[in-house]
């Protein structure tokens, strides 16, 4: 083979390994990745609106009425507290209830539609046994007890004429006059747990004396009107002392 036969051959062959070496490299290297298409982006199309801001609630205005004026249904009576003039009347409806009596006509209709609500869950009647009593009679409600029990029990349990909430004729004993028990029985309970709905509250809760002044007095309710008893309700609080912020009252002060 002449020489220029033999270097045709080698080139030949060189040019066949390379092109081998060419086509296993492209074979061999890996794929690109495909962008992708519009249709699988998870972007989102468009920003999302913020959360709208909660509206707070609003505060319950403990200034609307006034703690003070015995014409106000929210007047704080107790022994520090006399009402001015002492000898305040109120304007008053009778009760078409069993035990009748006197109160502002804002309270009977609460207490009418109350004492209606218990009977037709209950088959049970209540009764008013003391309801709107003016100074004078105040006067010898009061004296009554002194001279059974002597002063110092008597203003455990009895207002001294002037310090009544009898007197505003917006406070009513129901169904007792003095028994302590009356709370466990089945009136004295769904009372307590109820009358708020109306505009009552226990106004003198057991274990509360040292606030109020008076032991504990479960038949005794106090018409506050319905926004008051309700919030009362809704954050616990039991007295009328602490809810508005005024000093305990567990004596008199002369």
């Amino acid at each position: 083979m002449s020489r220029g036969v033999r270097i045709a051959v080698i080139a030949g062959a060189a040019l066949a390994v390379i092109l081998v070496l060419v086509i296993t490299i492209v074979l061999l290297a890996p794929a690109s990745p495909s962008r992708p298409t519009s249709a699988a982006s998870t972007t989102p199309s468009s920003t999302p609106s913020a959360a709208p801001t909660p509206t707070p609630t609003p505060t319950f205005n403990k200034s609307q009425l006034s703690v003070d004026d015995p014409a106000s249904l929210w007047v704080v009576v107790n022994k520090t507290r006399q009402l001015n003039p002492k000898n305040y009347a109120p304007p008053l409806t009778a009760l078409n209830l069993p035990g009748g009596g006197q109160m502002r006509p804002e309270a009977a209709a609460a207490l009418t539609q109350m004492f209606a609500d218990y009977q037709a869950a209950s088959g049970a009647q209540l009764k008013v046994v003391s309801p709107y009593r003016s100074y004078n009679t105040q006067v010898a409600t009061y004296n009554g007890w002194v001279s059974r029990l002597g002063q110092a029990q008597a203003d455990r349990q009895s207002a001294r004429p002037g310090f009544s909430e009898h007197q505003t004729g917006l406070a009513v004993d129901i169904n007792t006059g003095a028994d302590q028990g009356f709370g466990k029985t089945p009136a004295g309970i769904w009372l307590a747990e109820n009358s708020y709905k109306y505009g009552f509250i226990v106004r003198y809760p057991d274990g509360l004396e040292p606030i109020t002044g008076y032991e504990y007095e479960p038949w005794h309710f106090r018409f506050v009107g319905v926004d008051l008893a309700t919030e009362m309700h809704t954050t616990g609080v039991q007295t009328l002392e602490q809810f508005f912020g005024l000093p305990d009252a567990p004596n008199y002060t002369n």
